[in-house]
């Protein structure tokens, strides 16, 4: 890739992040080897499915979780113990559903993701 393409393509991306964002790396995990972890629009298994990834799945985490969990207050622990943390809460995650560079915030539920 050029350099004028990778600045190009850098700026494109910059702009579709929100500003001051953070992000926490987390993975798709514990989905049925055939099924798929539903990023939903809203904190709620009734909630509109923006996407769906299968298990090890690298996903960007805002770091807000229900239940006034934030990632960074537990960014360190041992994974395990931040995998229990989430396990009955729902994260925050920055996904782009169809791949477009049209990112958006989605939810997933905690049983379903596991710290990289």
């Amino acid at each position: 890739m050029s350099r004028i393409a990778f600045l190009a393509l850098a700026g494109l991306v910059a702009a579709a992040v929100p500003a001051h964002a953070e992000f926490f790396g987390w993975q798709v995990a514990n989905v049925e080897s055939w099924d798929v972890l539903n990023v939903r629009a809203a904190p709620t298994s009734g909630a509109d499915i923006l996407v769906g990834y299968p298990n090890a799945t690298p996903l960007s985490l805002t770091g807000k979780c229900t239940g006034g969990l934030k990632l960074d207050n537990i960014n360190g622990w041992p994974k395990d113990q931040q995998a229990s943390a989430v396990r009955y809460l729902w994260c925050e995650a920055w996904v782009d559903p169809v791949g477009n560079g049209n990112w958006q915030s989605g939810w997933v539920y905690g049983k379903y993701i596991a710290p990289l």
